[in-house]
């Protein structure tokens, strides 16, 4: 038991230096120090919005994607009930077509009120419904999807038809793009803040290099000389990650405000909403930036310990 404690006692102590030697240290090097932080923030205030950009245009796309296997034909508002019956009967007895479902007028703008949400009253003061009848294709694969979209406007009294594909299309390549330029850009700016968490702490190094060289002659272990400056650049990574998660909570918040959850709703654009993200961007900053701090600061203290 006495010598638990006292390994508990000599591990406090351990600590207790180590925190302190390391918080001495920024202080000594406040210049370098506030440039290492603004750096690291920087990176990962970039990497947040190719983040924030991916998230959202990935979630786009995959709400869109759901719809993928529908096709919606707009018939002529002069149509009679038979062209109406008769497009139908067409659209039906295509091969590879599941159901055909008949949207009036009157349900489309009820939709578009229930979509609008709280401003759905807007659309009462329409003189006119403007939105056309339609029919809703559910088709088994995107083969039909394709080949109804080109068949349907050739159909005499069809209007127009939108088919959601093309989008979903587009949407993957901007989102492939996102990703890898995110995957590109994190890899540089990674390198770029290990680099310099690295030249800030070597400096103290170098300030403290007879210090540590009769540390070392008194049989200080390796561990022991490093831990002040590993704890330096966790400090710095995780300040570094306090301060651009914050950053990042106020442009997002301020750009949803901006945009406003309304038109968005109005759009049928989701967003993830900021109580979700944010929590989970600061996670990743957190490990980064304490991921960054930590490798910077064994590559600055290693050459040293090498010798």
């Amino acid at each position: 038991i006495t010598i638990t404690t006292r390994g508990w006692i000599n591990m406090f102590s351990r600590t207790r230096y180590t925190l302190k030697q390391s918080i001495s240290q920024i202080g000594r090097n406040k210049g370098m120090n506030i440039t290492a932080v603004l750096a690291i923030s920087a990176m990962m205030l970039i990497l947040g919005l190719f983040f924030v950009s991916f998230v959202n245009v990935d979630l786009f796309a995959n709400v869109i994607k759901q719809d993928y296997n529908i096709v919606e034909v707009f018939l002529n508002d002069d149509n009679t009930d038979a062209i109406n019956n008769d497009i139908g009967s067409k659209l039906k007895s295509t091969k590879g077509v599941d159901k055909v479902e008949y949207r009036s007028k009157a349900d489309a703008i009820k939709i578009m009120k229930k979509r609008w949400g709280d401003n759905g009253y807007l659309l009462d003061s329409l003189a006119d419904n403007p939105l056309p009848n339609s029919y809703l294709v559910y088709v088994k694969d995107k083969s039909v999807a394709d080949e109804i979209s080109k068949s349907a406007t050739s159909i005499s009294g069809v209007e127009d038809i939108k088919y959601y594909q093309d989008t979903v299309e587009k949407l993957q390549r901007i989102t492939n793009f996102i990703q890898t330029a995110s995957i590109i850009t994190m890899i540089f700016l990674i390198i770029v803040s290990v680099i310099i968490v690295a030249n800030t702490i070597k400096l103290t190094v170098f300030a403290r290099s007879k210090e540590i060289s009769i540390m070392k002659y008194l049989g200080a272990t390796d561990w022991f000389v490093r831990g002040p400056f590993l704890f330096e650049g966790i400090i710095l990574g995780f300040v570094s990650a306090t301060i651009s998660t914050s950053l990042m909570y106020v442009i997002y918040s301020k750009l949803i405000g901006v945009v406003g959850p309304d038109i968005m709703r109005m759009l049928s654009v989701p967003v993830v909403p900021t109580s979700y993200l944010i929590p989970n961007v600061m996670l990743i900053f957190i490990a980064l930036g304490v991921g960054v701090g930590t490798c910077g600061s064994i590559i600055s203290i290693r050459r040293f310990l090498d010798r």
